[in-house]
């Protein structure tokens, strides 16, 4: 009996490499395929730098974020602080260690992130809810304070900006359009792998058994104080990781202001729309997010025949894309990914049920 246990216990802490490895859909090699090769060929400068890169750094900040919120139900509004500290810190490493390769100084500015986001983390054990998401839009303010206060993070410029360093790895330029795309590509499918495996492990399940009910997981056995500072931690890890491709790959020059409580709501409006507690609910969300503007735009365009003010036509996305977010709200409150989920079940039973 005792050999049993010991054999469906080795099984069980092996199925999450497992599971992950069978619930990959089939056409995910192909999707790769796409993204590494079809559109960096294919793609032009504009796709490249204001769609694609923006699109890839916000899935990566809104799977930071899902960690902590989705699965861990750790409210958080302070997402965009995490982000500047990755930001800044990565800079600061690659100013000040000379021949600091990228990905060590992008590893680095994560870890500095993760470390601050367990600092701010500890009040977590203590309180929760309204409380703590009142703690981390402290930390924002805070952190957004820190970094337009004290010149050193900015290497004292007059502007008070970073600008972004020689972008290089292994003596190639990453400096291109599709150098930088690729970079921020690369790191994205890593990460994403990398929480696909994390939220599948035993930490992952603890995530999970705190999220629905803190009390009966301390019941159980697991050491809820410590898997919350965790959560933060990693979560803030992400979140400084995107921080730095958002500062680096995709604006060149950022600023404290880069990382406003704008930037943290977007990021949380992204989870929420996508789909808390999935990771595909991130990429979708930030599709949403960061593509539905520019259609917007693109339709008012079309429709005035360009004779509408621009202004105005500003405020018009603003509340239709407003309005759109209500609407999905309301209709799925669980988010997109809940809906297309839905909506590929009712194809494949088709004509039987639509």
């Amino acid at each position: 009996m005792t050999v049993t246990v010991s054999r469906l216990g080795a099984v069980f802490d092996e199925a999450p490499l497992t599971l992950v490895r069978r619930s990959w859909p089939v056409g995910l090699p192909l999707l790769l395929l796409v993204a590494f090769v079809v559109l960096p060929w294919l793609g032009n400068d504009y796709w490249l730098n204001a769609i694609l890169i923006p699109f890839l750094v916000l899935s990566l900040a809104g799977l930071g974020l899902n960690l902590l919120t989705g699965y861990t139900g750790q409210t958080s509004v302070g997402a965009a602080g995490f982000m500047a500290v990755g930001a800044f810190a990565t800079y600061g490493l690659l100013l000040r260690v000379p021949g600091l390769p990228l990905p060590l100084a992008l590893i680095g500015g994560g870890l500095i992130a993760g470390a601050v986001g367990l600092l701010f983390g500890i009040p977590s054990s203590r309180i929760k809810g309204f409380y703590l998401m009142v703690t981390t839009l402290a930390a924002q303010f805070f952190l957004e304070w820190v970094f337009a206060k004290f010149p050193w993070f900015y290497n004292h410029a007059s502007s008070g900006t970073i600008s972004a360093p020689r972008l290089e790895l292994f003596g190639y330029s990453l400096a291109s359009p599709v150098g930088r795309y690729l970079l921020t590509l690369s790191c994205v499918v890593l990460l994403t792998w990398v929480a696909v495996n994390l939220v599948r492990s035993q930490v992952g399940r603890n995530w999970m058994a705190i999220r629905d009910m803190d009390t009966a997981a301390s019941v159980i056995g697991i050491p809820v104080e410590r898997y919350k500072r965790l959560a933060f931690a990693v979560s803030s890890f992400y979140l400084g990781i995107a921080g730095a491709l958002w500062a680096f790959a995709y604006l060149g020059t950022a600023s404290a202001g880069s990382f406003d409580i704008n930037r943290s709501f977007q990021i949380l409006f992204i989870i929420i729309i996508g789909g808390m507690g999935s990771i595909a609910g991130n990429f979708i969300g930030a599709a949403f997010i960061s593509l539905t503007p520019i259609l917007l735009s693109h339709a008012g365009q079309w429709l005035f025949d360009g004779n509408v003010d621009a202004g105005q036509l500003q405020n018009l996305q603003k509340i239709l894309f407003g309005s759109l977010i209500i609407w999905f709200l309301i209709k799925e409150p669980e988010g997109l990914v809940r809906l297309l989920a839905d909506l590929r079940e009712r194809i494949r039973v088709w004509p039987l049920r639509f």
